[in-house]
């Protein structure tokens, strides 16, 4: 059986009594009409938020993870729409026979007064939910977020999680990256490795200069022999 319609039943069965006894109670008590009927609906919404509080420390207990637990929103709005349209079918048809019974026609029972009960039953039943589930968590020691995969549950953080210690002996420095450190921070290398290189370096600049000056000594004396030239001439 579906799990809403035995509350629907319930719900619709106990809305025609709290009709049927508005109707003989305010007939005995007419002065007293308007606090006849806020207490018979009180009462009416205290039993669904009793059932429905019971459904959520159910749900919270049977599910540990919220994103887990059943749809018990849609469950409580089937239940208030079957009551209220049921219970106010049932009620016109009584008022047919028991004119004592305050009732309308048969199209405000089944829209106006169906959606009142609807809501009468739907919005206790969802605050009593998160109160009952509220309830069971705040007593339940925090756990890790786990998943299934292939039919066994695991913590999601243990794909990123590395157990091994991240330590070890650091690798050497090349000779080219001891070069650019030996540029960079001269005086971070001391060792004998390291001075090799800046000298090495700093030899291999000196032949690129000494380069550079005489082939632009080469080029000068090459243009002074072409102003020479064209002095002659003229």
């Amino acid at each position: 059986m579906t799990m809403w319609l035995p509350r629907g039943l319930a719900f619709a069965v106990g809305m025609v009594l709290v009709r049927l006894v508005q109707g003989a109670l305010i007939n005995t008590f007419p002065t007293n009409a308007g606090t006849i009927s806020l207490l018979l609906v009180v009462l009416f919404g205290i039993g669904a938020f009793a059932w429905a509080l019971l459904d959520g420390m159910a749900d919270a207990r049977a599910n540990a993870d919220p994103d887990r637990r059943r749809d018990l929103a849609m469950r409580w709005l089937l239940a208030g729409l079957f009551a209220g349209v049921v219970s106010g079918f049932v009620v016109w048809i009584i008022s047919l026979i028991y004119h004592a019974i305050y009732a309308d026609g048969i199209v405000s029972e089944l829209t106006v007064f169906a959606a009142f009960t609807t809501l009468l039953v739907f919005l206790p039943a969802m605050l009593a939910v998160s109160v009952g589930r509220w309830m069971v968590d705040r007593n339940r020691p925090p756990e890790a977020r786990r998943r299934v995969t292939d039919g066994a549950e695991t913590d999601v953080f243990d794909a990123v999680r590395d157990d091994e210690p991240m330590t070890g002996p650091i690798a050497p420095l090349g000779a080219a990256a001891a070069g650019v450190a030996a540029v960079d921070h001269p005086e971070a290398l001391t060792s004998p490795v390291a001075l090799a290189e800046r000298e090495l370096a700093d030899d291999a600049t000196e032949q690129i200069v000494g380069q550079i000056h005489d082939e632009t000594e080469r080029i000068e004396a090459e243009i002074d022999d072409i102003q020479s030239e064209g002095d002659s001439k003229h």
